[in-house]
């Protein structure tokens, strides 16, 4: 019995292969999400003064460093890419599992922000999205981010184990789309809850 390709690859009218045309889709109903929390956030901040005060609680070495992680991150998946293209699945395969290791990374630093804010004997340090309305946006943002990291992270599992037998080559390039997308979010989150004060 022969593996065989998904039926339908491309739409006739457009000419686009339908897993881009749904990555696509599928990122513009993102962006409605998190352009959506973005503003709240920006107006909600350009008409509250004491706004700013509340991200000095931030830690900036660690939002920054994850900022690095990511991008670093999405290297490593334009190289898997480039290697699934030439038919090296062994080389994109190493390079999806880089990427998959960046995110865990993030996601430990996310864990330790978290943690500190959360379990903290400290009244002052102690911050929980009850706290106010700036932490509040903080825990969804980063939160709403992380789930698309974790999410990111399993389906380039699944195309990793497919792709090192050779099967559909072309998901490397929608979950880098996918990726792409996850680190400009974490680009604009990052001044935005970290550095503007």
């Amino acid at each position: 019995m022969s593996m065989q390709g998904p039926l339908a690859t491309s739409r006739s009218a457009t000419g686009i292969p339908t897993g881009r045309l749904a990555v696509w889709w599928l990122l513009a109903s993102e962006i409605f999400i998190f352009g959506g929390l973005i503003a709240c956030y920006i107006l909600y901040r350009l008409n509250n003064p004491w706004w700013g005060g509340e991200a000095v609680f931030t830690k900036v070495p660690a939002g920054a460093f994850n900022t690095f992680v990511l991008l670093t991150s999405s290297l490593f998946i334009v190289l898997a890419h480039d290697a699934a293209e030439k038919k090296d699945f062994d080389r994109a395969f190493r390079f999806i599992w880089y990427t998959i290791g960046g995110g865990l990374v993030f996601l430990l630093v996310k864990y330790y922000e978290y943690s500190s804010k959360l379990f903290t004997d400290d009244p002052e340090l102690l911050k929980t999205p009850l706290t106010n309305t700036y932490w509040s946006f903080y825990y969804t943002a980063t939160g709403l981010h992380a789930l698309h990291v974790i999410g990111g992270m399993v389906i380039m599992a699944l195309i990793s184990f497919d792709l090192r037998k050779g099967f559909n080559p072309h998901r490397v390039e929608l979950i880098g789309l996918y990726w792409h997308f996850v680190d400009i979010v974490w680009i604009f989150l990052f001044p935005l809850l970290y550095i503007a004060k």
